[in-house]
């Protein structure tokens, strides 16, 4: 959605044997596919954290656990043709449910009633420009904040 005012956003980050789930998403006027972790609108009243466990919930029907903050980005784009502006506060999550881990790609519904198509990406294909993983600077990040795993090798 874009608006001509600064929206804030919570993006929920699910990540699993060197992939991370991501809807595909195709701007018309660019020609052009990007990917994004799934996620929306903050509502007041709720905090970011808040915001990103009810929007996995809403989109996957689906509940997450261990909630964890890893950033915060500002993020000016263009999709479409329009022009928007989102502060996005990033997390990461696990799924309660571990069978989802397995399924791919993974179907959901927008507010609106359209179909979300979550997949798993290998995070390697975003650093080969294999795929463009938005919104800029969300690379950066997870690389920051490599598993636990990861970073004992």
């Amino acid at each position: 959605m874009v608006s001509s005012s600064v929206r804030p956003v919570a993006l929920c980050v699910v990540r699993h044997d060197g992939k991370t789930l991501v809807f595909e998403g195709y701007d018309n006027a660019k020609k052009d596919h990007f990917y994004r972790p799934l996620g929306g609108t903050i509502e007041f009243g709720e905090t970011s954290a808040e915001a990103a466990a009810r929007e996995m919930s809403e989109e996957l029907n689906t509940e997450v656990r261990n909630v964890r903050w890893l950033g915060v980005l500002e993020n000016i784009f263009t999709v479409h043709g329009e022009t928007g502006h989102e502060i996005v506060m990033l997390y990461e999550a696990d799924f309660v449910d571990e069978a989802l881990y397995q399924r791919n790609p993974i179907w959901g519904q927008e507010d609106d009633g359209g179909v979300i198509k979550a997949v798993w990406k290998p995070i390697d294909d975003f650093k080969t420009g294999r795929g463009r993983l938005v919104p800029d600077g969300l690379l950066a990040i997870l690389e920051e904040n490599r598993p636990i795993e990861a970073q004992t090798n």
